[in-house]
């Protein structure tokens, strides 16, 4: 599990496909402690696990679903990737929680600005806009997110300066493709009450259930 909060931006060394599988190589930098073998790491919000450490380079095993259907499989060499270790026992939970499987993958339709902060909208299919709220939580990219508004094929979040600079979206575009992840909690909650409803779930429902304002 992770927290959304990002502690490195790594760079794509290499990307090597092989059959249904491939393998993505990471400049990772330095980390105390030392990552280790085995453990998990999320890449641009994607959780993979550390197969290989050679200096400050991370190899990772990805199946080829996993490169076909998130941001990895796109990138290229020198391109930025963030970079969080698994949350453990005892860490500050400053975002939310993130369990590193990407529900697809958005398109930035819009970059502007809210004040100091950098307003992005973000297009998107149905079935990630129907696991939002507004002010509820969305992973973009592995980021910890605020959603601020809601349309019939987008939202739109506000970043803070701090993140803006520190993230891998400091490079970002109109039109760049990023990887999102709808808040863990909300999916249980909407499975739970889909259950036990005889018609869809709606932002209505959910609103008089108490889960969003």
């Amino acid at each position: 599990m992770f927290t959304g909060i990002i502690q490195k931006i790594g760079a794509v060394v290499a990307l090597h496909h092989s059959g249904g599988a491939g393998q993505l190589a990471v400049k990772a930098g330095a980390w105390t402690p030392p990552v280790a073998l085995g453990e998990s790491i999320a890449i641009e919000g994607v959780c993979l696990t550390v197969a290989q450490i050679s200096g400050e380079t991370l190899t990772f095993d990805v199946l080829e679903e996993t490169l076909s259907k998130t941001t990895l499989g796109g990138k290229k060499a020198g391109a930025g990737l963030n970079l969080e270790r698994a949350v453990r026992a005892g860490d500050f939970l400053g975002g939310h929680i993130v369990s590193g499987h990407v529900d697809g993958v958005g398109k930035i339709r819009r970059l502007g600005h809210a004040g100091a902060d950098r307003a992005v909208e973000v297009q998107c299919a149905a079935e990630i806009l129907q696991g939002l709220v507004p002010r509820g939580s969305i992973a973009l990219c592995g980021i910890s997110l605020t959603v601020m508004d809601l349309m019939p094929d987008a939202f739109t979040v506000h970043i803070i300066p701090h993140t803006w600079e520190h993230t891998s979206l400091r490079t970002a575009r109109t039109g760049d493709a990023v990887n999102l992840e709808t808040d863990l909690l909300g999916k249980y909650v909407a499975r739970h009450l889909a259950a036990h409803s005889p018609s869809p779930l709606t932002l209505d429902k959910l609103r008089a259930a108490g889960f969003a304002d």
